[in-house]
Parts: structure tokens; sequence; C-alpha cells
């Protein structure tokens, strides 16, 4: 597994149903991203100047909800993840 450092959060996006409207199959390439997803993995923290660390918001099981073009695509096992930035969250889904 992967430990993202810093305020970067490692997830898992939500699988996403395939939906058929009128008998036509939307192919994987034309379906929306998920913005949705559950946190696997967080790193230490924010550092400030002065060296302090501030922990993040999130925490490993959180379910979120983020940008559509958040985050940077990895794929460990063959599955899909995402890696990204506490900022970009926008967030938890209670």
């Amino acid at each position: 597994m992967i430990r993202p450092l810093g305020e970067k959060v490692l997830v898992r996006p939500t699988e996403l149903k395939e939906v058929k409207k009128g008998g036509i199959i939307i192919p994987d390439t034309a379906k929306e991203k998920p913005q949705e997803g559950e946190i696997v993995a967080v790193g230490t923290g924010k550092k400030t100047e002065d060296g302090r660390v501030i922990a993040l918001d999130v925490k490993k099981g959180d379910k979120i909800l983020f940008g559509k073009y958040s985050g940077t695509e990895v794929k460990i096992d063959n599955r899909e993840y995402l890696i990204m930035s506490q900022d970009d969250i926008l967030g938890i889904i209670e």
C-alpha cells in the first residue's frame, strides 16, 4: 500500500453502477468520473513555515466528496486510486 506524504490522502473512488437507458450501453470512456470515495490512507499533516505540523481534518475510513478532476490516478494491485491534497476534498459524507 502507499503511505501519502504531508497533506495528501489516498482515496478509493466509489464504483459507479452501469446505467442503461433505452437499451443503449454507455462505454467506459464516456462515463462520468466518480466524485465520491473512501479515504484509505492519510499523510502526517500540513507543515507550517515554523515547522509545526497541523493535523488533517479527514481520517482513514471517511466517505468524501471531491472535485470532478481532483487528484492523480494511480493503480495498485489492479485497483484504481486517487492521491489528492486535502484541499481538493469538498466535504465529508455523513
